[in-house]
């Protein structure tokens, strides 16, 4: 992991400094009570609650609610790799795939594990300036280790001029 990685995941999982983060880049995140748990270059893991904010009518967690966490738990693999990189590399959702197999009653973990995928497709962007698109898999469970959905996200990188 290089230097400015290991800044923005200091930054991330600071309990200040990442609450600051998501109130500022992602309030409907913040409010709704996605937080990170764990940041390391190949692993994010991203939580959700079931209350108020994040509620449905039928008693369990809003499906953007779960998107929002699972957007995150990929994406934060993704800021990892262009966080302060020369050229600067932007990074976008083109696309996004969800499988829902229970109802989300409580806390919802999504877990993304494709942080070495996506540092090759970061490098290969800037090694010969072509824009990349790579799917991320984030898988959401609860706290007895049940699968309670998978989201395929299409993150588009390119490297600037």
């Amino acid at each position: 992991m290089n230097q400015h990685a290991l800044q923005f995941k200091e930054r991330i999982l600071h309990p200040f400094k990442g609450s600051m983060f998501l109130l500022l880049k992602l309030p409907a995140a913040y409010f709704s009570g996605v937080r990170v748990m764990e940041l390391d270059s190949n692993k994010a893991s991203v939580s959700v609650h079931y209350n108020w904010f994040s509620k449905n009518p039928f008693r369990s967690t809003y499906f953007a609610c779960l998107a929002m966490a699972a957007e995150l738990s990929s994406g934060l693999l993704a800021m990892l790799q262009v966080y302060h990189r020369k050229p600067s590399v932007s990074m976008l959702v083109v696309k996004m795939e969800a499988e829902f197999y229970k109802k989300a009653k409580g806390r919802t973990v999504f877990t993304c594990e494709n942080g070495k995928e996506l540092e090759h497709i970061v490098e290969s962007c800037i090694h010969d300036g072509l824009s990349r698109t790579f799917i991320s898999k984030a898988t959401g469970t609860d706290s007895h280790g049940d699968l309670i959905a998978e989201f395929m996200i299409t993150w588009s990188f390119k490297a600037k001029k």
